[in-house]
């Protein structure tokens, strides 16, 4: 059988920052400040995700200057870190990081409820460009997927492309009923998906779309340029991808999007 908890983006040796200090992660060229990097945290929209508990919040016109920061991609020493996720990335400079975090904290907390410890957010990015052709993607990519089972880790997809594919899709798993997952109710999404396949065989190496036979798409998030979105990690999410479109490394032709995840401080 193959692995079906698959996170594209979060993984265990990738670094935060805090507003407090940061720590050592590479310096990206070009970001000697974060002036040109200004966002605009004013404007929230929020969607419930059809009739569960989870929502997400977006904002359009994130960036002050989205073209300093399509430009800066081309900086970047991209590279494929995990299996997991089906592209290449670079990380964002920490000092941009901290910028962001200082707005973005309270919101996170407004609208995702403040962490329980007190000591505020974490935060952790990078650029990201979806390069792996359908044909080439392992098992565990062409299912929905969630970035960890902590519903207090937020991530966060910021739209950088003018392509053909698109933002974010989210799912229900059928047979479950669940959308989101947790350490309790993972087992048993976990035995029901490994049971469907082994008796309907491999899903076919494209990426998701409307989840069939297994999942339901309940909620798409339009991948609008210099669109952020707001949701709990462990909710089923995809990117949206066209199956027939080209997936190019460039970062002015291909799916550049900066991820980010926000987690309550470590004590």
């Amino acid at each position: 059988m193959f692995l079906i908890f698959s996170s594209w983006d979060l993984e265990p040796r990738d670094e935060f920052v805090t507003l407090s200090g940061m720590v050592s992660m590479p310096a990206s060229p070009g970001h000697h400040s974060p002036a040109s990097w200004g966002i605009r945290p004013a404007k929230w929209q929020e969607d419930r995700l059809f009739d569960t508990d989870q929502y997400l919040v977006s904002l359009d016109n994130f960036l002050v200057a989205p073209d300093h920061a399509v430009s800066q991609a081309f900086l970047q020493n991209f590279a494929k870190i995990t299996p997991q996720y089906p592209g290449i990335r670079a990380p964002l400079d920490p000092v941009v990081c901290r910028a962001w975090l200082a707005e973005l904290a309270p919101l996170l907390s407004e609208r995702f409820g403040a962490p329980a410890s007190g000591r505020g957010w974490d935060m952790q990015a990078w650029f990201s460009l979806v390069t792996t052709p359908p044909q080439a993607l392992a098992p565990m990519q062409r299912l929905p997927h969630v970035d960890g089972t902590d519903p207090q880790q937020i991530a966060m997809m910021l739209y950088l492309h003018r392509t053909g594919h698109g933002g974010t899709a989210f799912f229900r798993h059928r047979s479950t009923g669940l959308a989101s997952l947790t350490a309790d109710t993972y087992p048993r999404y976990a035995a029901a998906v490994q049971a469907e396949y082994g008796r309907t065989g491999l899903p076919p190496a494209a990426y998701p779309t409307d989840g069939a036979p297994h999942f339901e798409r309940i909620h798409v998030a339009d991948g609008t340029f210099n669109r952020a979105i707001f949701y709990r990690g462990n909710i089923l999410h995809s990117g949206v991808i066209d199956n027939s479109a080209p997936l190019s490394a460039s970062p002015s032709e291909g799916r550049l999007t900066i991820n980010a995840f926000f987690r309550p401080a470590a004590g």
